[in-house]
C-alpha cells in the first residue's frame, strides 16, 4: 500500500457518513467558544503576572 492509496481510503471511509452529518453541531456558538477561550487566556494571563512578581 502507498502512501497515497492510503490516504485516499481514509478520505473515503471519513466521508461516509459526510451527507448525514455536517461536522458542526448546532448548539456550538463560534463567538462564544471564542470569547470563552479569550477569557479563559486573559485570566491565566493575569494569574500569571500576579504570581511571577520580584519580592
Amino acid at each position: 500500500m502507498s502512501l497515497a492509496s492510503t490516504a485516499h481510503n481514509l478520505v473515503v471511509l471519513a466521508s461516509e457518513g459526510a451527507e448525514n452529518h455536517g461536522g458542526n453541531h448546532d448548539s456550538l456558538n463560534p463567538y462564544l467558544t471564542g470569547g470563552a477561550a479569550l477569557g479563559i487566556l486573559l485570566l491565566m494571563l493575569w494569574v500569571t503576572t500576579r504570581l511571577n512578581r520580584d519580592r
